[in-house]
């Protein structure tokens, strides 16, 4: 009877042993998981941030005006031209929202309405027959001389802070 007694609280031992012990194996390879988890969404929002960068730098007048110096144009049609170039950036980066911050976003948003607005109001102000390089040169004249319009710059250092945090 103590055999059978000793053969069963031992056996109840090593169930529950190896029981804890599976647990634990369990509890380890889901924070395992986790953490990979996590390393591969900050992998995610650190490519985000460079790419908001980018599209920062692209959007920003002086280079866009740099790379779309077309001649022969009007100002009609360089200010479409202007104005398509930087929807199409801004589009084509528009998932990138989920995995920034709602402030990083915002700033691109309102640096992308800011330029539109230089564009358009600067357009406006040129007589009907100016040509598209008198738009650029009014632009970059603009820009030059109002420091409040240089919102890339400021852009790009708040993308580079929040990148800078998840590192």
């Amino acid at each position: 009877m103590l055999d059978t007694t000793m053969f069963f609280t031992i056996l109840i031992g090593v169930l529950i042993a190896g029981l804890a012990g599976w647990l634990i194996f369990l509890q380890r390879k889901a924070k395992a998981t986790e953490k990979f988890a996590n390393n591969q969404y900050s992998g995610l929002q650190l490519q985000a941030y460079e790419r908001l960068t980018v599209l920062a730098d692209r959007i920003a007048l002086p280079n866009l005006i740099s790379r779309s110096n077309i001649s022969g144009t009007t100002a009609r049609e360089m200010q479409e031209f202007l104005i398509k170039q930087i929807r199409e950036e801004f589009e084509y980066n528009i998932s990138q929202q989920i995995y920034v911050s709602p402030d990083a976003w915002k700033s691109l948003k309102n640096l992308k309405d800011q330029n539109l607005l230089i564009i358009n109001q600067t357009a406006r102000s040129l007589p009907e027959n100016a040509s598209g390089i008198e738009l650029n040169k009014s632009i970059l004249h603009l820009l030059m001389n109002d420091s409040k319009n240089d919102l890339h710059n400021i852009v790009s250092e708040v993308l580079s802070y929040e990148a800078k945090k998840l590192m």
